[in-house]
């Protein structure tokens, strides 16, 4: 039997705040366990909430951004249930009325294609703490700092049919928050999380299957793993004539499987009620056009800008394009170069696998943009080649000076002078008369040999362009 996947996605963005969503206490990553709990956050009685509005603020900006629903008018409810990081019992987040509606995002695929996925709503709610298990033997530490961060929870459609689409539609999000500057979205610090509702059908099937829910997956590698798993173990169920249980699973990377948690909760389990300690947000479109009037230029009309302004092909502006980091960087080193071209490539490949071959962020590259772009102007004022530039590029990492003073220390200027590469090209042709011969029948081909063959007796600093045309005119 053939099989359908239908894959709904709900991801947690931790908002950049200073402030907690109903306290004053830090946001801030990193601090000793339970310094910035205050006693709000720690539920102490007759404590009460104050609303923090920039995480609206936040929630707004998200949804102008992706052409959502606002709603103007906005309620908390109370989430009820135990859980020893949950100290008050309860979880505030929005039900029925959430800050953000119906959108939808625009993600490519890796042939090329585009498909539309829904955007079912996205919520403002207090995370929870954090349960520590590792340090206490027998035991378990409860860590409150995080307990209280505003949270947006941004649900899907159920319109997602593959590990790929996913993993796509993941990472559109990711670039937008990062864009919005409304979150670092650090899948590993925690601060944009996943839980995939999975289920299958057989295709040709409208009525959705029992689906499974996978909690916290905290990387794009293992929601696309998850998923492969996860949607195989449905699989042998149902062909060996079993029925999937509605329930909560984790994904184990290193059994790449997922292994039950507990049954499914519905919503009755939470009885959800009305936050009484909190007032309706209600905002007007004064508001809204406000926010939307702050939205900085994001990545769809960014890649097309690229791809007009700069020649460059939809796919190498939609790599430029994939953070807003590196945007900024590229057009820095186009518009100091002056050759977008150039910079595309050096940008996408030599520096992008340098970034990836040290598992370094952007801002931990040793190469800044005016240095990059100064490298290329370089290579186009004929002072290095191409080839040499990647010798360079690579005493870069290690060598802070500029990028004339490394030419000159290490002697890589490139050899110009006709007269010097006259001799070159005279040497090769006189050591090689069978390859000057057969050029001189015709195979044409032959002229990359010669020319490597003057590269290398000039230890690589001949203009590669200069050898070519003298070498073509001795010969003939």
């Amino acid at each position: 039997m053939e099989w359908e996947t239908v894959i709904g996605l709900e991801v947690h963005v931790s908002l950049s705040t200073k402030s907690k969503l109903f306290s004053g206490s830090s946001t801030e990553f990193g601090a000793d366990p339970n310094t910035q709990a205050s006693i709000f956050d720690c539920a102490l009685p007759g404590t009460l909430p104050v609303f923090n509005e920039e995480a609206l603020r936040m929630a707004v900006r998200f949804g102008v951004a992706i052409g959502a629903e606002i709603g103007k008018r906005s309620v908390f409810d109370r989430k009820n249930y135990f859980y020893p990081d949950l100290p008050k019992g309860y979880q505030v987040t929005q039900l029925d009325f959430p800050t953000v509606g119906k959108g939808a995002l625009t993600v490519t695929l890796s042939d090329g294609s585009e498909k539309v996925i829904g955007v079912t709503r996205a919520h403002i709610e207090e995370n929870a703490g954090k349960s520590l298990h590792e340090e206490f033997h027998g035991m378990s530490g409860i860590d409150l700092n995080r307990a209280g961060e505003p949270l947006l929870e941004i649900v899907s459609e159920p319109e997602i049919t593959s590990a790929e689409e996913a993993v796509a539609y993941l990472k559109k999000l990711h670039t937008i928050i990062r864009y919005l500057d409304i979150s670092d979205a650090i899948m590993a610090q925690g601060s944009m999380r996943c839980d995939v509702n999975v289920s299958i059908r057989p295709v040709g099937d409208t009525e959705l299957g029992t689906r499974t829910e996978i909690k916290n997956i905290n990387s794009f590698r293992f929601v696309e793993k998850a998923i492969i798993s996860e949607v195989q173990r449905q699989q042998e169920i149902l062909e060996d004539g079993g029925r999937i249980i509605q329930e909560t699973r984790r994904y184990n990377a290193d059994k790449d499987e997922t292994t039950s948690m507990r049954s499914k909760e519905v919503a009755n389990d939470y009885r959800y009620f009305p936050e009484p300690d909190l007032l309706p947000v209600v905002i007007d479109d004064e508001y809204i056009a406000a926010v939307k009037a702050q939205l900085p230029e994001l990545p769809d009309a960014r890649r097309s800008r690229f791809a007009e302004e700069y020649a460059l092909s939809e796919y190498d502006a939609g790599v430029l394009v994939s953070s807003r980091e590196l945007a900024e960087y590229y057009e820095i080193v186009a518009s100091q170069s002056g050759d977008a071209k150039l910079a595309a490539n050096w940008v996408s490949q030599d520096l992008l696998g340098l970034l990836n071959k040290n598992n370094w962020e952007l801002a931990d590259s040793p190469i800044q943009a005016e240095r990059l772009a100064m490298l290329i102007t370089r290579i186009k004022d004929n002072t290095i080649s191409g080839k040499i530039a990647k010798t360079v590029f690579e005493t870069m990492l290690e060598d802070e000076s500029d990028v004339d003073t490394i030419i000159e220390n290490k002697g890589l200027k490139q050899v110009t002078d006709s007269g010097e590469i006259e001799k070159f090209v005279d040497e090769v042709i006189s050591n090689n008369p069978d390859q000057v011969q057969q050029y001189k029948d015709g195979k044409q081909q032959v002229i990359g040999f010669l020319v490597g063959q003057c590269m290398q007796l000039s230890k690589g600093k001949a203009n590669p362009a200069q050898v070519n045309e003298l070498l073509r005119e001795k010969m003939q």
